[in-house]
């Protein structure tokens, strides 16, 4: 193989001196796997390796094949080549683009990677791609079969066994030992992380909450099923059993507490439908995300639930409501952008643009459960071209400058904004909290405006309209970008845009698609 020589360079050292290698705070902060010389192999040495596309694994058992290895970074986009050093117990795995290795090792962060009951360990590697032999057939038939299936075709039959690919994009979800209620909020927030979900029905069979989840497209049902199955949604209970389903589209007739179908928002509630369960009801009146933020469920399916890799790292739990926001675009930001963007999770109440790093920023929201809620929707999220990181600070509250003293704009007070989302108590707001999205959700349309009129104006914020769908008030539409990096730059720009006659449109992420 041509590029083994190449490759094989970065793992001279024994992989035993190599130790966990996730710096609790960083996320990424990882070992070099670069060569050694005379003393470094003696000493760790922990190195902020670069992101790259191509990332180290290490510590993998005997016998695990390279489907197993590219199943650890299936969920996360599209898998472009694989070298297994059987030898030393290592992989190098390249995924599409750099951004599904980011998120991919975001993720593994907070949950460690697991083949064969086995903890592994993933880094970046120092190589940008891999270099190897084309000749080598089984690597190419099973990649070839991976992206075959990833782009909805079917694989060849001779791999069909070992990637059991998913035929239908329907799952069925059973919920055993479930001590708190699951709702349909919470699935579509779980499962929303692997792909778009249409439409969801739930309903009790044989005394057990079950469920049956469509999603756009078959892999996602695959990649969901394959990162999900078996783990708990709250610590040690609500644990998900997940097939696929003989179905392959839901007939959904009523959007309610029960069933919805995503694509058709006028859909009837249907009669009689209750609201919420009472006793769910109670539980979830503050924020239908409070039991999965309140239970920190930092266990392998809470991270499922965002499984992106935009989750709170491991243990780290708000004990205030400051965030340090760091990979800025220095150039660009500003406080009043990051009040708008991150004004969709919680009330912003101050923004410091840091004098002597201006490519951080501390960010006071009003309380620890809006912190957290912004860290794992924002955290790995890319914002004027950069992926940005979002930890908790140290600092319990945001200092202003002192009386008289200029820092240039840098800090900025909103406590008495009147642009806050959630001032109001049990706000319905609060249930329509999504995380960054291509689909955008626009409200408080003047009659007189027309598509033509929103297409243009949100054209021009840069990026492109791939669709956009009215509801039928016309006060409201669904506005889709062609990326989420576009739909957050026009949700930074257009939030709070001035329609005329003192109307000021409304822009929030949507969980919906067009």
């Amino acid at each position: 193989m041509d590029g083994i020589s190449d490759v094989a360079v970065g793992v001279k050292r024994g992989s035993d001196e190599l130790s966990m290698y996730n710096s609790p705070n960083s996320g990424i902060s990882s070992m070099s796997d670069g060569t050694s010389n005379g003393s470094d192999s003696k000493k760790l040495r922990v190195e902020e390796a670069p992101p790259s596309r191509v990332l180290h694994i290490r510590k993998l058992p005997n016998e695990a094949s390279e489907t197993e290895v590219i199943a650890l970074g299936l969920p996360f986009g599209k898998v472009t080549n694989i070298l297994t050093l059987k030898g030393k117990n290592q992989a190098f795995l390249e995924m599409g683009t750099e951004e599904a290795a980011i998120t991919m090792v975001n993720y593994y962060t907070t949950v460690t990677p697991h083949v064969r009951n086995v903890p592994v360990f993933i880094q970046y590697s120092n190589h940008k791609e891999l270099k190897t032999d084309a000749g080598n057939q089984r690597t190419q038939a099973v990649l070839q079969a991976v992206s075959a299936v990833q782009s909805g075709g079917s694989p060849s039959s001779d791999v069909q066994e070992a990637l059991a690919a998913a035929s239908s994009p329907v799952l069925r979800i059973i919920i055993d030992n479930m001590f708190y209620p699951v709702t349909l909020d919470v699935l579509q927030q779980i499962f929303s992380k692997f792909g778009t979900v249409m439409k969801i029905i739930t309903f009790t069979k044989n005394n057990q909450f079950q469920a049956l989840l469509q999603f756009s497209d078959p892999v996602n049902a695959q990649q969901a099923k394959l990162a999900l199955d078996g783990q708990n949604i709250y610590n040690s209970c609500c644990t998900l059993r997940i097939d696929f389903s003989k179905l392959v589209n839901l007939n959904v007739k009523y959007n309610n507490d029960k069933s919805r179908d995503y694509t058709r928002p006028e859909l009837p509630a249907g009669d009689g439908q209750p609201s919420l369960d009472p006793s769910v009801a109670a539980a979830f009146s503050k924020d239908s995300n409070s039991l999965l933020g309140a239970l920190n469920p930092l266990s392998a399916a809470a991270a499922a639930a965002a499984a992106a890799g935009r989750v709170a790292l491991a243990g780290q739990t708000a004990a205030n409501g400051v965030l340090l926001v760091s990979n800025l675009n220095e150039e660009m930001v500003t406080p009043q952008s990051l009040f708008t963007l991150f004004g969709v999770f919680g009330d912003v109440q101050r923004v410091k643009i840091l004098y002597n790093k201006k490519d951080s920023a501390l960010i006071q929201m009003a309380d620890a459960n809006q912190a957290q809620r912004a860290m794992s929707h924002m955290n790995g999220q890319k914002m004027y071209g950069k992926i940005i990181r979002v930890t908790l600070s140290k600092h319990q509250t945001v200092a202003l400058p002192r009386d008289g003293l200029d820092d240039q704009g840098l800090t900025k007070d909103f406590t008495n904004s009147p642009l806050h989302r959630f001032k109001k108590p049990g706000s319905k707001n609060f249930q329509n909290i999504f995380p960054p999205s291509a689909t955008l959700h626009l409200s408080n349309i003047p009659q007189d405006v027309t598509e033509e009129d929103l297409r243009l104006l949100f054209s021009n914020a840069g990026g492109t309209v791939k669709a956009f769908k009215f509801f039928q008030d016309h006060k409201m539409a669904l506005l889709q970008m062609s990326t989420v990096e576009e739909a957050i730059q026009a949700l930074i720009d257009l939030h709070n845009y001035n329609m005329g006659g003192n109307q000021h449109l409304r822009v929030s992420f949507s969980k919906s698609t067009i």
